[in-house]
């Protein structure tokens, strides 16, 4: 009669490690997909940072040639 619920324990502790073992693999997989996105975000981060580059400078010329036609106000 002792080895029964011996037994009982050890079968749940298989289904808990299974049970472990599964989740350790979601984890990995979701720290895979929030890498991704983070290097994603990253990179639109950079381009929002050229494209803001990009507008000053445009906004700079456009200031020149206003001032060079007497287009800008005083």
């Amino acid at each position: 009669m002792s080895s029964e619920p011996e037994n009982l324990v050890l079968e749940y502790l298989k289904r808990i490690q299974a049970d472990i073992g599964g989740l350790r693999e979601d984890v990995r997989n979701l720290r895979e997909r929030v890498s991704s996105l983070e290097e994603q975000i990253a990179g639109l981060r950079r381009d929002f940072v050229r494209m803001e580059h990009r507008f000053d400078s445009l906004e700079q010329r456009v200031e020149r040639i206003e001032r060079r036609l007497d287009l800008a106000d005083a």
